[in-house]
């Protein structure tokens, strides 16, 4: 038996999933000086929270990144 490829070709559209099942979009922040970070939450505030807490706790760190992961889906069109 051999292999077989199967190529498609077609115009593909690549959005933002928001089907009613998609999965949420979540939130986290990160300290750019001790790689510390916030749990993922469908919140952003939550992280943002964090931050506050972090810094109060650690006062020469001012610097954060905001992670976020967006669903995304791929359909070919008809």
């Amino acid at each position: 038996m051999t292999a077989r490829t199967v190529f498609l070709f077609g115009t593909w559209t690549l959005a933002p999933d928001q089907e009613p099942d998609a999965e949420p979009i979540m939130y986290a922040m990160e300290c750019s000086v001790c790689g510390a970070g916030s749990e993922s939450s469908e919140d952003a505030a939550v992280g943002q929270r964090w931050t506050f807490q972090h810094v109060g706790r650690n006062p020469s760190h001012h610097t954060f990144r905001e992670s976020i992961t967006r669903p995304w889906r791929a359909w070919m069109q008809p």
